[in-house]
């Protein structure tokens, strides 16, 4: 039986898997400060759309630390898939694909990667259920991190917490749009690396005007409707 077949089943969790459920076992206080919190953003590459058929070509990541990033921590990883990444080409680039590493190496480092950190990605939602698709055949059903996603954090911040989603065009808030109307060079874009970097940039550029705002600790940043 292959990793992708045990998508749904229950298994047993990996060692590793064990290890960084327990390290994410305790809370960020919600008066910790804004510069000094760790996040972790990242971004997916993958085969499609689907979270049920398709799988992850790429996924790239970089830090921020001290509300700045950390360029040293930027990683890109290409796990195997069974499914090829030509319906996607024409975006990533991505049909041959070299340093590919086995599905459980990939999970162990991107969790390794993910520990004790606040992840971020634009439409984090999807990037999450690809990873999550990729380290449950080792026993992690749900990345226990807090998570931001900066799509909804800009309307937010733009358009205020009621905002009628139903009224608002989603280009007007996607990653091209976003990095345009705050003037962020997009030269290494649809790359797993390069949207992190960028998303990154994005954020930073969020925390600032949240920090005008009077949003100043992690508390405030991750409430509801800020």
């Amino acid at each position: 039986m292959s990793w992708w077949d045990l998508f749904g089943k229950h298994v047993d969790k990996a060692d590793f898997v064990k290890a960084f459920l327990l390290q994410n076992q305790k809370p960020i206080p919600a008066i910790r400060s804004l510069d000094q919190l760790e996040f972790t953003v990242f971004d997916t590459e993958t085969t499609g759309l689907s979270i049920k058929e398709d799988y992850v070509l790429s996924f790239g990541g970089v830090k921020i630390r001290n509300a700045a990033i950390q360029i040293e921590t930027a990683i890109e990883l290409y796990p195997t898939s069974p499914k090829s990444g030509k319906k996607t080409a024409s975006i990533h680039g991505l049909v041959q694909r070299e340093n590919q590493i086995q599905i459980r190496d990939f999970a162990n480092q991107s969790l390794e990667y993910f520990c004790n950190s606040i992840l971020v990605a634009h439409h984090i939602g999807f990037d999450t259920e690809m990873m999550q698709k990729a380290c449950r055949p080792f026993g992690l059903e749900k990345l226990p991190n807090p998570m931001i996603d900066t799509m909804t954090m800009a309307i937010r911040l733009e358009l205020g917490p009621h905002a009628d989603r139903s009224q608002i065009n989603p280009s007007d808030f996607g990653l091209d749009s976003l990095c345009k109307r705050y003037q962020i060079p997009t030269e290494d874009r649809h790359t797993a690396a390069g949207d992190a970097f960028l998303t990154a940039q994005l954020f930073l550029k969020f925390l600032k005007i949240a920090q005008g705002k009077g949003i100043t600790n992690f508390g405030q940043l991750t409430r509801k409707g800020f």
